[in-house]
């Protein structure tokens, strides 16, 4: 079924996504869907649909310890996706997440895709190499995260969390992390844009926080 499946998403982004994605199929997707079989004992609630980018580091592997969050800035699922599988843009993620929480999958957390540029987290440089990057559909600084965008990152993310035992602390905004580098390296040209924006990021920790800490309480019953 998986792999029947990615020959038309693929065609449906574009031509030149095919002559990187398919390289994916295996390595991206399947390690993806074994991770999600490993860690869910319940049936996902929201889709996922597999479409991988082709911008990724070829020779390094992602070893994530954070999580950085962004907002796409497009007004469409469909222009989101295709920036994300443009080799000319040269930007991908690991999740994008449309507003009614449909999760499209671009790469497994292994993989090493161009998401956080110019990037410093807790004085690491580099956040392309140890970070899990989720784009939002949408723009926050016009219109709020759905409820619908928010449950499913945190659907997607807490079994990843558990996996490669990343604290709550080290879920950031892509500000975050460019203000991080701009500070050591003043004077570095760096984009401006802003993802997420801070009040969406302490509404989207809230609910993650209030989520693990009930879980917990649970597991102690």
């Amino acid at each position: 079924m998986i792999g029947k499946a990615f020959p038309l998403r693929i065609m449906r982004i574009g031509r030149e996504t095919i002559i990187c994605g398919l390289l994916l199929i295996w390595g991206s997707t399947i390690c993806y869907a074994q991770i999600v079989k490993k860690s869910q004992k319940k049936k996902l609630v929201y889709k996922e649909i597999f479409i991988p980018t082709p911008n990724f580091d070829r020779n390094r592997k992602n070893k994530p310890t954070g999580v950085i969050l962004h907002h796409t800035a497009e007004p469409t699922i469909k222009r989101s996706l295709g920036v994300l599988t443009s080799l000319k843009k040269k930007v991908g993620t690991h999740v994008v997440i449309d507003t009614d929480g449909t999760r499209y999958i671009m790469a497994a957390p292994e993989i090493a895709v161009y998401h956080a540029g110019y990037s410093i987290l807790n004085g690491r440089e580099g956040c392309n190499n140890f970070t899990i990057g989720i784009e939002f559909q949408g723009n926050t600084l016009e219109a709020p995260l759905t409820n619908d965008q928010i449950r499913s990152a945190i659907e997607y993310l807490i079994p990843l969390l558990s996996k490669y035992e990343i604290p709550l602390s080290n879920i950031v905004t892509h500000k975050m992390v460019r203000d991080a580098y701009k500070r050591k390296y003043p004077k570095k040209r760096c984009s401006g844009k802003v993802d997420i924006t801070e009040l969406e990021y302490r509404k989207f920790m809230k609910s993650i926080r209030q989520l693990v800490k009930r879980r917990k309480v649970e597991s102690e019953k």
